[in-house]
C-alpha cells in the first residue's frame, strides 16, 4: 500500500534547488523565519556526494529545519522521514528527525514525540543518514507515535555544541506502510507458508503451518486464488476464507471448527455439492459443533448422498443436525428409481425372511417389496448374496409359498441407509426441494430418536421419510409440512406417501400434510399422533377416498388427539402379521381416539372415518376408546362413521371387550354410534316381551351384547291400568342381527324404559 500513488497524497518535500524560502529556520508554521537570505544557509548546486544541497552554520542551541508544507498523518499511515547530512568543519553537531506535530485547529497537539533519535556526526567528510518513522500507533519500529496528529511540519534538528558547518541533501519523506502490511490485516495466506496451489502440489502441511500462526495470532486464515490440493485429512481450528478452492479425495476430511457452515464448505470447494458432502462428512467427526448450518441457504445436490458411504462409519450414536436451509435436487439420471422382478420363497416360520431369491445381485436393500400376499411399506432390510437370502421390514400376510415378487429401489436425498444403528440425527427448519423426482429422507437400518422438526417436505416422490427397517424407533416428526407431488390426481391414483415405520414409539405431532394416499403407515405400537391436520380430498363428486393413518399392528398402544382428518380416515389391519388368523394373542384395540374434527365432502354414503380392515378370521376388538370427536360430512350424506372391511375376513362380534365410542357430534351422519347406547323405549300395548330395536347405532353394527342398567320412566301398568310392581329380566343379542334386547316381564306390561346398552361385554 502506498497512499502516495493511490490517494495522491503529497508527502515529498520539494528540493533545495526550488529555494530556501520552503524551508523555515523555525517550527515551520506559517509566519516563523525561512532560511531564504539567512546569513547560516546558502544552497550549493553540486557537491559531489549529494548534487544540489542545503549548506548550513549552526549558531543556534537547536538548529531547526522545517518544511513549510503541511505533511497529512492518517490512522493506519507509516511515513519513513530520511536525511543524509555530512560535516565538513567546526564543531560536530548531533542531528535527529523532528517536526511539528499540529492538531485539527492547527495547534500543537499535546502528548507526542515530536524528535526521533538522535546521531552524533563522528567525522568530517562521511555520509550519515539519519531517518525515524512516524506512525499513528504504538507499533513495533514507530519512533514517532503521532496518533491524533492531523499533520506535521517535518524536517530535522541539530543540537550539541554551534560552529559547526554541515552540507544536507534533500528531505525523503515516503509512505513505508507496506512494512506494516501484513501486521495491519487480519489474515494470514497459505501462500505465506509455501501453499503452491496449481490442484497437483499436496499443500496440506502449508495449510497446517498458516493455520497455526493464525490461530497463535489470533487471525484468520486467507486461501487466496489458486486450487490447492489437500492429500490426507485436514483440520483448521482457525477461522478461514476462501479465493481459492480445494481438491480432496472423497475419503478424506475437511473439519473446519471454527468456521463450520455450509457457505464456507462451498466456498472451498467451489461447488454446492461437494461442499454439502464434505460438511455432512465432517459432522460426524470431532468439530466442536452439533449442527450443520446451511445459513439459510439453497443447496443443490446433484444425486444422492449416501451419508454411511460418504462418512466410511456404519455406527454412530452422539446428536448430530442439519439445520437452517434448503436442499435442492439437480434434475438428473441419478435420481432414477430401480424396478426388477424376481421369484423367491417365503415360509411363515420365518416370517420376516424371503429364500431362494432369484438374481439377489440384483435386488437393492431398501428396495419396497410389492406382490401377492405383501403389505404396504414393506422394504427389503438386508440381503445374503451367498445364501440367497434377503431379510425382510415387515412379515407378509400371505401365507408360505414361492411367488415373484416385485423389488422398487427409490432414490433418496438424504439417504442414511447403509448406518446399521444410527441415534439422534436431526433435520430442523429444512425444505427438501424433490421434485416429483426422488424421496427426502431414507432412514438407518437400526436407530433411535430421530427427528424432523420445521421441515417442509416439497413434492417427495413417492414418500417423504422411509424406514426400511427399525431406525424409526421413538422418530419425532413435528412442525412439518409434506406437500404431494400428486395434488391434482383423484384421490384412488395417487400412491405418495408422506412416511411410515416399522418400529415403535412415534411421534407425529402438529405436522401439515397435503393430498398425499396415505399420510403415515406405522407399523409399530406406543404412537402418539397429535394436532396434525393431513387432508386428502379432490375435485370428484360421489368420491372414494384413501386412508389418512394406516396402523398395521393389533395391539397398538396408540392414540390420537386433536387431529384435523379431513377427506381420509383412520384404518386398523393386520397386514404385517404371517398368521393373520386369531390365535389367542390380543387383537385389535389399545386405541384411544379423543378430540379428533372428522371431516369429508363430496363423498360416497360407504365412505366410513374409521375403518377395520382384518387380514385374516377370528379377530375382535377389545380396549377402543372413540370419545369427543366431531365427524362431518359437507355436500351430502354417509351412512356412518365407522366400519369393517369384510374384502378378506369380518370382525368376531362376539368378543367385543372394553369398547367405548361416546360423546362424539355427528352431522350429516346417517346412523351415529354409541356404545353405552342409552334408549328410549315406550311400550304403548301391555306385553310380556318388549324388543328393543338398537337401529344400527351400535359401533360397526355390533351385536347389543350387555345391558348394564334400566330405569322406567313412569309407572309400568298392565292392561288394565294396574300397577306392575314385578321385575323384568332382559335378553341379550337378540333377532337375527344380535343387535336387540329383548327385556321380559312377569306379566304383560305397558310403559316406558330409559335401557342403556353396550356393544361389548365384561371381561
Amino acid at each position: 500500500m502506498n497512499k502516495a500513488v493511490t490517494e495522491g497524497l503529497i508527502l515529498m518535500p520539494p528540493p533545495f534547488a526550488e529555494g530556501l524560502q520552503n524551508w523555515s529556520s523555525g517550527n515551520g508554521t506559517p509566519g516563523t523565519p525561512s532560511y531564504d537570505g539567512a546569513a547560516n544557509a546558502a544552497f550549493v548546486p553540486s557537491d559531489p556526494d549529494f548534487g544540489g544541497c542545503l549548506e548550513l552554520l549552526k549558531n543556534q542551541a537547536t538548529q531547526r529545519l522545517r518544511w513549510f508544507g503541511q505533511t497529512p498523518i492518517l490512522p493506519g499511515l507509516f511515513l519513513r522521514v530520511s536525511v543524509r547530512i555530512k560535516a565538513l568543519s567546526g564543531a560536530l553537531p548531533t542531528v535527529r528527525i523532528a517536526g511539528f506535530a499540529a492538531n485539527d485547529s492547527g495547534g500543537a497537539a499535546g502528548g507526542v514525540q515530536t524528535t526521533g533519535p538522535e546521531t552524533t556526526l563522528q567525522t568530517y567528510g562521511d555520509v550519515v543518514t539519519v531517518s525515524a518513522i512516524i506512525g499513528t500507533g504504538p507499533r513495533g519500529g514507530v519512533d514517532m507515535n503521532w496518533a491524533g496528529v492531523a499533520y506535521g511540519h517535518l524536517g530535522i534538528d541539530l543540537t550539541g555544541p554551534n560552529g559547526g558547518v554541515v552540507r544536507i541533501d534533500d528531505v525523503q519523506i515516503e509512505d513505508v506502510t507496506s512494512f506494516w502490511l501484513r501486521d495491519l490485516m487480519d489474515w494470514v495466506d497459505v501462500r505465506d507458508h509455501g501453499a503452491v496451489g496449481d490442484g497437483v502440489t499436496n499443500d496440506r502441511q502449508s495449510f497446517i503451518n498458516a493455520a497455526q500462526e493464525a490461530l497463535a495470532t489470533r487471525r484468520s486464515l486467507l486461501v487466496s486464488d489458486g486450487t490447492y490440493f489437500i492429500g490426507a485429512n485436514l483440520t483448521i481450528e482457525a477461522p478461514v476464507r476462501f479465493q481459492g478452492t480445494l481438491v480432496m479425495d472423497m475419503d478424506t476430511r475437511l473439519q473446519l471448527s471454527h468456521s463450520f457452515d455450509f457457505p464456507t464448505y462451498a466456498a472451498a470447494f467451489g461447488n454446492e455439492d461437494m461442499g454439502f458432502r464434505k460438511g455432512v462428512q465432517a459432522l460426524f467427526f470431532f468439530t466442536n459443533h452439533v449442527d450443520f448450518d446451511l445459513k439459510g441457504r439453497r443447496v443443490r445436490v446433484e444425486s444422492p448422498v449416501d451419508v454411511s458411504a460418504l462418512t466410511g462409519l456404519t455406527a454412530f450414536a452422539q446428536r448430530r443436525r442439519i439445520v437452517n436451509g434448503q436442499i435442492d435436487l439437480v434434475s438428473g439420471p441419478a435420481w432414477a428409481e430401480t424396478t426388477i422382478n424376481a421369484q423367491a420363497t417365503y415360509n411363515t416360520g420365518n416370517a420376516t425372511r424371503l429364500d431362494n431369491v432369484a438374481s439377489i445381485t440384483n435386488v437393492p436393500v431398501g428396495a419396497r417389496i410389492s406382490g401377492t400376499g405383501v403389505g404396504r411399506e414393506v422394504y427389503v432390510k438386508s440381503r445374503s448374496v451367498s445364501a440367497n437370502r434377503v431379510i425382510l421390514s415387515k412379515p407378509l400376510f400371505g401365507g408360505s409359498g414361492t411367488r415373484t415378487y416385485s423389488f422398487r429401489k427409490f432414490q433418496h436425498i438424504l439417504d442414511f441407509s447403509g448406518f446399521q444403528t444410527l441415534d439422534r440425527f436431526e433435520v430442523a427448519d429444512v425444505e427438501f426441494l424433490c421434485k416429483g423426482e426422488a424421496s427426502a429422507i431414507s432412514l438407518p437400518t437400526e436407530g433411535a430418536i430421530f427427528q424432523a422438526k420445521g421441515c417442509t417436505f416439497n413434492r417427495p416422490f413417492p414418500k417423504g421419510i422411509t424406514s426400511t427397517g427399525d431406525g424409526c424407533q421413538g422418530m419425532l416428526v413435528d412442525n412439518c409440512q409434506f406437500l404431494s407431488n400428486e395434488m391434482p390426481l383423484p384421490a384412488p391414483q395417487r400412491e405418495s406417501i408422506a412416511l411410515n415405520s416399522n418400529a415403535n414409539d412415534v411421534k407425529l405431532r402438529n405436522n401439515r400434510v397435503v393430498r398425499f394416499a396415505h399420510f403415515a403407515v406405522l407399523g409399530g405400537t406406543g404412537n402418539i399422533i397429535s394436532g396434525n391436520h393431513f387432508f386428502q380430498g379432490d375435485t370428484e363428486q360421489n368420491a372414494t377416498r384413501t386412508a389418512g393413518i394406516v396402523l398395521t399392528r393389533v395391539n397398538l398402544l396408540t392414540t390420537l388427539s386433536a387431529n384435523y382428518v379431513d377427506n381420509c380416515y383412520i384404518e386398523l389391519t393386520n397386514e404385517h402379521s404371517a398368521n393373520p388368523n386369531w390365535a389367542n394373542q390380543f387383537s385389535f384395540g389399545g386405541l384411544t381416539l379423543t378430540g379428533n374434527l372428522f371431516l369429508c365432502s363430496n363423498v360416497a354414503p360407504n365412505f366410513r372415518f374409521f375403518t377395520v380392515k382384518p387380514y385374516g378370521e377370528g379377530h375382535f376388538l377389545q380396549g377402543l376408546q372413540v370419545s369427543g370427536n366431531v365427524f362431518r360430512t359437507l355436500n351430502g350424506w354417509i351412512d356412518r362413521a365407522e366400519g369393517v372391511d369384510t374384502s378378506i375376513a369380518g370382525l368376531r362380534f362376539d368378543r367385543f371387550r372394553n369398547v367405548i365410542w361416546e360423546n362424539n357430534a355427528y352431522n350429516g351422519i346417517t346412523n351415529p354410534a354409541e356404545s353405552p347406547l342409552v334408549l328410549r323405549h315406550n311400550q304403548n300395548s301391555a306385553n310380556a316381551n318388549w324388543t328393543i330395536n338398537t337401529g344400527q347405532k351400535l359401533p360397526f353394527r355390533g351385536w347389543a351384547r350387555t345391558v348394564p342398567g334400566f330405569v322406567m320412566e313412569g309407572v309400568p301398568r298392565g292392561s288394565g291400568n294396574e300397577v306392575r310392581t314385578g321385575m323384568p329380566y332382559v335378553l341379550v343379542e337378540d333377532g337375527p342381527q344380535n343387535d336387540r334386547v329383548r327385556m321380559v316381564w312377569p306379566s304383560p306390561t305397558r310403559g316406558r324404559a330409559v335401557v342403556t346398552i353396550r356393544v361389548d361385554a365384561p371381561l
